[in-house]
């Protein structure tokens, strides 16, 4: 395991991020965590920088009759970014009603989640500013990269990817996609993202709506 010792919880992994990140000193922060789980880390982090906490919520657009076979993922629900895979869509032949009739439930349900999250909460701006991307680990990074490039989108003037920790390989695929990365821990062999703290409990829906209530608070004060 290379030394790492894994990390008591969450809280424990984003402020040890949070110090990584408060040392660069960038302009503009705005941080977005991937739910749930990448809450707890991302709100230490936004504390830690005065930032606002903002969410960043992907859903898969599986094939109709392979749902696990992702045909492409959706990405938030008021201005929202899809990005195809397009091996998968060059391999299969689905119509265009089909495909939009999918994206429309994915959609939806990423309205109903960020509604119950942010109730109606306006959300910062990425344009312009230090867009950082966290979570509570990568396995593969697939559902990352797909973020990774909605985000880019929105014409951030960085994009920072930072994550407690990740597999190797992985992390050197995500490089290109970001402007930086910062990983605190690269465990060889790498196991399953929990296996990498000792309290990995599911992260609740009332977890995340009081820390972003909180960030909420202390950003109006």
């Amino acid at each position: 395991m290379n030394g790492f010792q894994g990390f008591s919880d969450r809280t424990e992994a984003g402020r040890a991020l949070a110090r990584e990140l408060v040392a660069r000193d960038y302009p503009r922060p705005v941080v977005y965590a991937l739910p749930r789980g990448g809450v707890p880390v991302a709100f230490e982090v936004a504390e830690a920088l005065d930032a606002p906490l903002d969410l960043l919520m992907v859903r898969k657009i599986g094939v109709p009759w392979q749902p696990e076979l992702a045909l492409a993922a959706v990405v938030n629900g008021d201005r929202p970014e899809v990005v195809i895979n397009e091996d998968v869509w060059r391999a299969v032949r689905v119509s265009e009603e089909a495909f939009e009739r999918a994206k429309a439930q994915e959609l939806e349900t990423i309205r109903q989640r960020r509604a119950l999250y942010l109730q109606g909460r306006e959300r910062p701006s990425a344009a312009g500013a230090t867009a950082i991307v966290i979570d509570d680990g990568i396995a593969t990074g697939a559902t990352m990269r797909v973020a990774l490039k909605a985000l880019r989108r929105a014409s951030p003037e960085r994009l920072i990817l930072a994550v407690p920790v990740a597999p190797a390989d992985t992390v050197v695929r995500l490089r290109a996609e970001v402007d930086e990365l910062i990983c605190l821990a690269t465990p060889t062999p790498f196991q399953a993202i929990g296996l990498h703290y000792r309290d990995f409990h599911q992260v609740s829906d009332d977890e995340v709506i009081v820390l972003l209530d909180r960030r909420q608070g202390a950003a109006a004060r």
